[in-house]
């Protein structure tokens, strides 16, 4: 069994991973569309192309961090050599340079891209390296859980945090855009010093060696039916994730309305986007713990399944609730049950990927790990890019006006309301369908385990 303290390092590294990523893809479309300057359609585009280059690059660094040896292990080291670049690049990201419109927009090209990049180079290890801290199923799902445990507690003070840090620099320095860039400086501070906790309190203990090239290792990846299954689960889970979070901003900016508090007796709270994704990633947190129980019972497939079918139901009811103080606490109760479902299916994707992982060993003799996480984050970020692209999409061609000040039309308040229910229950519907065809069932990854355990016995 796993040292507390290793899965608490271990949890504290997608801690500052996803304070970024949440960042980016709930604050980056309103920040270029709305601060920066950027077209609906310029950032659409920017959104699509600067995800899809991220995605692509993620097997290239498996394979890199596959290949590695050092004495540290090798996905480890990554932590240590990419923390700072990727501070940096976060604090670049959310700078407004005084360029033209063209200047400008060369310049979110670059820093996005370098950010994405930098990105991939510190999680992709990062993510690889549950291959490598336990051969047990069941321990690859709770360390997967204090993962998005820790994940979705980085996800809630970023968001909670950042509307008021963006608020209190705007008052200190008069400037909306240097608000946003000192906002990100705290933030990408924070995650330099978590990244560097991460990296002293895990440790790699499977020593797994290639027997094949990297083209026998890709052929094997291609060949991998759970994998490609997987590919697509992932893709839907961060896509329905990233429409409803991408679109929370616009929503509360106009559907919802400035200056609406929910009424808690003598006190009242001021009902607002940060306020309600941070509720989201608490839940999130809940969903996470209850995530290992239900596998060990149910198995990962059939969680899976149960889960994102509630995910769909949940959305479609999301689309029917009024625009009034009955309508908004239930706006807010069922987002505290979409996030805990959410939180459910995160941890589960991740140990999915470590029993493929395992799979792809048994099979080709492939010690590809960094491959195939990879594979996952690339999934994700796909997910990412087609859900933050759509959004910006869907809301232009819905006749959204971003321009300070406007009043909304009927349609476009309609694109935001299906953006937050309808559209995203159909992903959640796609994912299940998905997952039926998954091979590796609870009886299957137990046969796989055991195989394993015995061959890497045998090689000592």
């Amino acid at each position: 069994m796993a040292a507390l303290k290793e899965k608490i390092g271990y949890g504290f590294g997608d801690m500052s991973s996803s304070m970024f990523w949440k960042i980016f893809s709930y604050y980056l479309p309103i920040f270029y569309s709305n601060i920066y300057g950027l077209s609906l359609e310029d950032t659409g585009v920017l959104l699509l192309v600067t995800r899809i280059w991220d995605a692509v690059s993620d097997p290239m660094m498996g394979v890199i961090a596959d290949r590695t040896q050092t004495r540290w292990g090798k996905y480890r080291p990554y932590l240590l050599w990419i923390s700072l670049p990727f501070a940096v690049c976060g604090v670049l990201l959310f700078t407004t340079p005084d360029f033209g419109s063209t200047g400008k927009l060369v310049w979110a090209y670059i820093t996005y891209i370098l950010m994405m990049t930098v990105y991939t180079a510190i999680n992709v290890p990062y993510g690889a390296m549950l291959g490598v801290m336990t051969d047990d199923s069941d321990t690859k799902t709770v360390f997967s859980s204090y993962r998005m445990f820790f994940a979705y507690g980085g996800s809630f003070i970023a968001l909670f945090a950042w509307e008021p840090l963006c608020a209190w620099f705007k008052e200190m320095t008069g400037s909306l855009t240097v608000s946003w860039q000192y906002s990100m400086i705290v933030i990408a501070a924070f995650c330099f010093v978590i990244f560097l906790l991460c990296f002293s309190m895990t440790r790699e203990y499977i020593k797994s060696v290639s027997t094949v090239s990297i083209g026998k290792d890709i052929k094997s990846l291609l060949a991998n039916v759970p994998w490609w299954l997987l590919i697509g689960a992932a893709l839907c889970s961060n896509l329905f994730s990233t429409v409803r979070g991408a679109t929370a901003a616009y929503f509360f900016k106009d559907y919802i309305g400035d200056g609406i508090f929910l009424s808690l007796g003598d006190f009242s709270l001021l009902f607002y986007a940060g306020l309600f994704l941070s509720v989201g990633e608490v839940s999130n947190m809940i969903g996470v713990v209850l995530a290992v129980p239900l596998s060990r019972s149910l198995g990962k497939k059939s969680t899976y399944i149960s889960t994102m079918a509630a995910l769909a139901v949940l959305s479609i009811l999301f689309f029917y609730l009024p625009c009034t103080p009955s309508g908004f606490w239930l706006m807010l109760a069922m987002q505290v049950v979409i996030s805990v479902c959410t939180g459910i299916v995160s941890p589960l994707v991740w140990s999915m990927y470590a029993d493929v992982s395992d799979y792809a060993e048994l099979k080709d003799g492939t010690a590809s790990t960094g491959l195939i996480f990879s594979s996952s984050s690339m999934a994700q970020k796909f997910g990412g890019a087609f859900g933050g692209a759509a959004v910006m999409w869907i809301l232009a061609a819905f006749g959204y006006n971003t321009a300070e000040g406007a009043v909304q039309t009927e349609e476009a308040l309609t694109g935001l309301n299906l953006l937050m229910s309808w559209i995203p229950a159909a992903v959640a519907v796609l994912a299940m369908i998905v997952v039926y065809f998954y091979p590796l069932t609870k009886k299957r990854v137990a046969e796989v385990d055991e195989k394993l355990k015995k061959i890497r016995a045998a090689q000592l």
